[in-house]
């Protein structure tokens, strides 16, 4: 039998609230009481004869509704109630994908100009690597302290005070005098990133109306389509004008500032609901130590991926243009399309993931990968840009599935857990930088593709990630 409870209004403070609902229950009697405690409107339904409760909790704004059940002496009460009010916020994404689009596209500048300062400065493989180093390593050493602290006192405005880090290094980088400069501008760009990735990766679980991996890879994707964009601006415009012209970039800076502003006032709205938006579990809680095994799977997976794409990042141009002679503006445009297969596999891994189990996900990513990078050092130059396009699709579509898995293994730590794996992220992708950079000048920049080519084969280890997955209830929540 079913009750449904329509357009039920509550009121506190003149002020009416929404709820529509349908409550599945053999029970032939319904008991309603109601009351209100700290900002909150909560709704207690009892039913006889076996008693089981159900509890809602709502704001006075009606924008999330969630439920916890409670076990009866016949089993647990199935229901189609969950945030049915809780949408997933489309607005809030594409803000949010549009200031990743802008700052990685900053980003990516610094990357696609390496040739450039190179020539200017007189710079090494190994000082090449070192820039990139020092961007990655100041992005990753600050991301886990940010998430952590923002957990606990969240900042609403942050966002937009990060991009100004970041705006503050691109004018650095323009008038850079030398090549310390150079590093402390890159410094200022990876304290941006280290500001920005933890808390726009908790507005987007806030946002997301319980579709984590669909929200996490729009929001990702705005990222990774910045990227593709850096190498071809660097060519039609840094490269003609000259790296004076980076400042102009300054303007775009701006623009995220003002759009995550407002991002910033909605997640300071939205931050009561999402905090007491716990819901039912739709995963399987696991021990502490089975936790810090999956977490340190999770890392090495991460360190296979990001060491590998470190190889094409920073030194693509330079294998094209040593291997087969590219000029640079040729060498950029191939660059340009791993960087947009990179970001349509992005955007494809979350609700792949949302569908079929991130750990089917991160298991054909990473290890689908490793044919792929096995035969690219020998190919030619034809194959040599399929098999990069190929390589960025598949491997790309990990990142999602593994930030959404870790959030999911570690509740209620979403920006310490964003903020672990970004910073893990970028700190394996400045390593490798340097790492590779190192090998390269040691030998040269084929052999490093011909060693890079096995770390994908670093997934085999996925198979001993436990399922966290199980079927809901209803839809879940989106805690932040």
């Amino acid at each position: 039998m079913q009750w449904a409870l329509e357009d039920l209004l509550l009121k506190k403070r003149g002020r009416a609230v929404a709820l529509r609902a349908v409550v599945v229950h053999p029970a032939r009697n319904i008991g309603m009481s109601s009351g209100c405690r700290r900002g909150k409107i909560t709704l207690t339904l009892r039913a006889t004869p076996v008693r089981p409760s159900l509890k809602l909790a709502f704001d006075p704004h009606g924008l999330s509704a969630n439920a916890l059940f409670m076990s009866t002496p016949s089993g647990s009460i199935q229901s189609a109630i969950g945030p049915v009010t809780q949408r997933m916020g489309f607005g809030i994404l594409g803000a949010l994908s549009f200031s990743h689009f802008l700052n990685d596209m900053i980003q990516s500048l610094i990357l696609a100009i390496y040739p450039l300062l190179k020539a200017t400065f007189d710079l090494s493989f190994a000082q090449i690597g070192l820039i990139t180093l020092t961007y990655q390593m100041t992005a990753s050493l600050l991301q886990p302290l940010v998430g952590l602290h923002t957990d606990r006192h969240p900042r609403p405005y942050s966002l937009s005070m990060g991009m100004g880090f970041t705006l503050l290094g691109l004018v650095a980088l323009s008038v850079a005098p030398n090549f310390t400069t150079v590093l402390l501008a890159a410094a200022l760009v990876g304290t941006g990133s280290s500001i920005f990735h933890p808390e726009s990766s908790r507005v987007a679980r806030m946002a997301s109306g319980g579709r984590h991996g669909l929200a996490q890879s729009v929001f990702q994707v705005g990222g990774n389509a910045g990227s593709s964009m850096g190498p071809l601006l660097a060519a039609w415009i840094i490269i003609p004008h000259g790296r004076q012209s980076v400042a102009w970039f300054s303007l775009a800076a701006l623009v995220a500032m003002v759009v995550l502003w407002n991002v910033g006032s909605w997640y300071k709205r939205h931050r009561l609901v999402a905090k007491t938006a716990t819901g039912m579990p739709t995963h399987v809680r696991l021990p502490h130590s089975k936790v810090m095994v999956s977490v340190s799977i999770l890392l090495l997976l991460i360190f296979s991926k990001y060491f590998y794409l470190a190889s094409l990042n920073s030194y693509y141009t330079f294998f094209l243009i040593n291997k087969f002679h590219l000029s640079l503006p040729s060498a950029q445009i191939y660059l340009f399309l791993f960087l947009a297969a990179v970001a349509l596999g992005t955007l494809a891994g979350g609700p792949i993931g949302d569908r079929i189990g991130r750990k089917y996900v991160i298991w054909g990513s990473i290890l689908g990968a490793a044919p792929f990078t096995l035969m690219l050092p020998y190919a030619n130059l034809f194959w040599t840009g399929v098999l990069t396009v190929v390589i960025g699709l598949v491997i790309a579509s990990a990142f999602s599935a593994i930030l959404v898995y870790a959030q999911e293994l570690i509740p209620g730590r979403v920006g310490m857990v964003s903020g672990l794996f970004f910073g893990f992220a970028f700190g394996m992708g400045g390593v490798g930088a340097a790492v590779l950079g190192r090998l390269a000048d040691m030998t040269d920049i084929n052999y490093v593709y011909q060693v890079c080519s096995f770390l994908p084969l670093i997934g085999l280890i996925t198979v001993f990630l436990p399922n966290l997955e199980r079927t809901p209830a209803g839809p879940a929540a989106a805690p932040a």
